[in-house]
């Protein structure tokens, strides 16, 4: 009876062992690892319809740090653009945050919403106009609707400084308004079709006066006003601007110098755009400040421009972001190597408080139209 019990028992206990023998021998599950996905770098130039250009800027904002004012800026600039695509962003960075942050919360954000990605150009500058702001965003955006219809007119940067203390920038804020509003007629626009106006300023103490001047002077501006650099030793107060024209120009870029503005060799008062499409472009930055380096930045852009079926030669507007006198030398001993002499693009060029690089000495940022 014993000998038929343990049998059974055997028998019982048998296909359990086999089971488990067999969850050993199984081959164990492969761990499947999620690859993520690479985010692109900002285009170094975008392409775009003159005719429907319009022009945006982000709120400030003194909430958290750089990376959460950065979201928060682009989200309301996101907003306001709606349906209009975001062409370029061009990031106005203050305090000690990293200002390679721009680019790279940029590219995420619009590969997140799976759309293009605008070119990008960052400047770091001394203040912005609200305690704890780090950021400013100005956009170009591009829309289904033909709202410049004769084309844009890019002024200069005008107004300029005085040996008055850095707090004593009104004049030269009169003196940049009256010169845009000017340079603006002579294009074929008005005060009223001046779209973006971008004032680099010494003091932000009188800031809400610059604001009320402006808008005065250009009600449909969308203004951007920042400290250029922390410590300024003089006055200055230069304001660049966009404006629509009112007839369209006979060539696709053609340089407005009017005689009774006391034109100059180095740049132009403006350039107006007749071209259907405009080459806006991000910054290539000089890194160190040997003359080779300096070449090399302006070569590195020429072929931004050559990928994009355009030239140095067809330059309408310079944007030149400077962190040291002797780099300004440089650039402008070296400039003309590469612009059209006869036909200087407009410009502004000042110094800034720093760039994207610890070795950067300078950064371009152009427009410029297809060949």
């Amino acid at each position: 009876m014993r000998n038929v019990l343990a049998l059974l028992l055997i028998l019982t206990l048998l296909p359990a062992a086999m089971l488990a023998q067999k969850k050993k021998k199984k081959k164990p599950e492969v761990e499947i690892t999620q690859t993520l996905e690479v985010i692109p770098d900002p285009p170094a130039s975008v392409t775009v319809e003159t005719a429907k250009l319009e022009f945006l800027a982000s709120p400030l904002s003194g909430k958290g740090l750089l990376s959460q004012q950065i979201r928060d800026a682009l989200k309301s600039l996101r907003t306001q653009a709606g349906a209009r695509q975001i062409v370029k962003i061009r990031a106005f960075v203050a305090g000690t945050g990293d200002q390679r942050r721009v680019q790279s919360i940029v590219a995420e954000t619009f590969a997140e919403k799976k759309q293009p990605l605008p070119a990008v150009a960052t400047i770091q500058v001394g203040m912005l106009p609200m305690e704890g702001a780090q950021v400013i965003l100005e956009a170009v955006v591009s829309g289904k609707k033909a709202v410049n219809p004769n084309g844009l007119g890019f002024l200069s940067g005008m107004g300029g400084g005085s040996k008055e203390g850095p707090e004593k920038l009104l004049p030269m804020l009169d003196k940049a308004i009256a010169d845009l509003s000017h340079a603006a007629k002579s294009g074929g626009s008005d005060a009223a079709d001046v779209q973006r106006v971008t004032c680099l300023l010494s003091s932000l103490d009188t800031i809400a006066e610059v604001r009320t001047r402006v808008a005065k002077a250009f009600p449909a501006a969308v203004l951007v006003a920042v400290q250029a650099q922390r410590l300024h030793d003089t006055a200055l107060a230069e304001c660049e601007a966009v404006t629509r024209l009112r007839t369209k120009p006979a060539d696709a870029l053609t340089m407005l110098n009017p005689p009774e503005m006391n034109p100059s060799p180095m740049y132009s008062k403006g350039a107006l755009i007749g071209a259907e499409k405009l080459i806006l472009t991000g910054t290539q930055m000089a890194f160190h400040s040997e003359d080779k380096d300096v070449h090399l930045a302006f070569q590195r852009m020429s072929k931004v421009l050559e990928a994009a079926g355009s030239s140095m030669k067809l330059v309408a507007f310079s944007s030149l972001h400077a962190l040291t006198n002797p780099i300004i030398a440089k650039i402008r001993a070296t400039r003309f190597d590469y612009y059209d002499k006869a036909k200087p693009p407009a410009a502004t060029l000042l110094l800034y408080e720093g760039l994207p690089s610890m070795d950067a000495s300078f950064a371009i940022e152009l427009v410029a139209v297809p060949r």
